[in-house]
């Protein structure tokens, strides 16, 4: 016999960032091994020891339970408010190198890549599953890169459309890293791994894009590892 979700009394407000967590964790896990169109709030509701009640009462339903899910993942990829414009070449290098260092190291994690999967599988029978993960966590990092090229060529460190240079240095970053990963032909990227193909990423980049007053790019950069 199934197991019945043990909080039944009203959620006190303490108790409700806890609650949600577990309810994040418990949407995360069911919707990986079942599916998100097989998975139903009373098994999200079992797996997180509440009530359906509860449940609801957090989140109006499975949908939210979704953008929960990835929102939890996608706010680490997200720039701090504080953050300073590059000063220099050697500075936009370094901001550039960190930040494809952090999108290598979570969007590879293993539950990420589930996440993909998932939204795959389930293409046809919830389309609101990759809608989400597109509107959610894919523009998250999107616009953390437009930023960085956004503020790059404001200082006059990059001469071209920030659009454009975002999405070549979020091509030079994957390559085809994420198919590999989604078809189990590798595994996650070490963080030695990471920190290579961050950096050759990096050097590339700033070679395509030179210094608008400098055009043969002689600034400080990085080179590309050559194994």
């Amino acid at each position: 016999m199934a197991r019945r979700p043990a909080l039944q009394q009203p959620l006190d407000a303490t108790e409700e960032p806890t609650v949600r967590k577990r309810i994040i964790e418990a949407a995360f896990s069911a919707f990986i091994e079942h599916g998100y169109a097989e998975t139903t709030t009373l098994e999200i509701a079992t797996r997180a020891h509440v009530s359906k009640r509860a449940l609801y009462k957090l989140f109006g339903n499975k949908q939210e339970m979704l953008v929960a899910c990835i929102s939890a993942r996608a706010a680490r990829l997200r720039l701090p408010d504080d953050l300073p414009a590059p000063r220099d070449r050697e500075a936009l290098a370094q901001l550039l190198a960190g930040f494809a260092t952090k999108i290598l190291s979570e969007v590879s994690a293993p539950p990420v890549v589930a996440v993909f999967r998932l939204a795959i599988a389930e293409a046809t029978r919830a389309p609101e599953v990759a809608q989400t993960l597109n509107s959610v966590a894919r523009e998250a990092r999107r616009a953390a890169i437009l930023e960085i090229m956004t503020r790059a060529h404001a200082s006059g460190l990059l001469s071209g459309r920030p659009s454009e240079m975002a999405e070549r240095f979020a091509a030079l970053v994957w390559g085809d890293l994420m198919v590999d990963l989604l078809l189990r032909v590798v595994d996650q990227p070490s963080p030695a791994e990471i920190t290579r193909r961050a950096r050759n990423a990096t050097a590339r980049f700033l070679q395509l894009y030179p210094q608008p007053e400098d055009a043969t790019g002689r600034a400080s950069l990085p080179r590309p590892d050559e194994h």
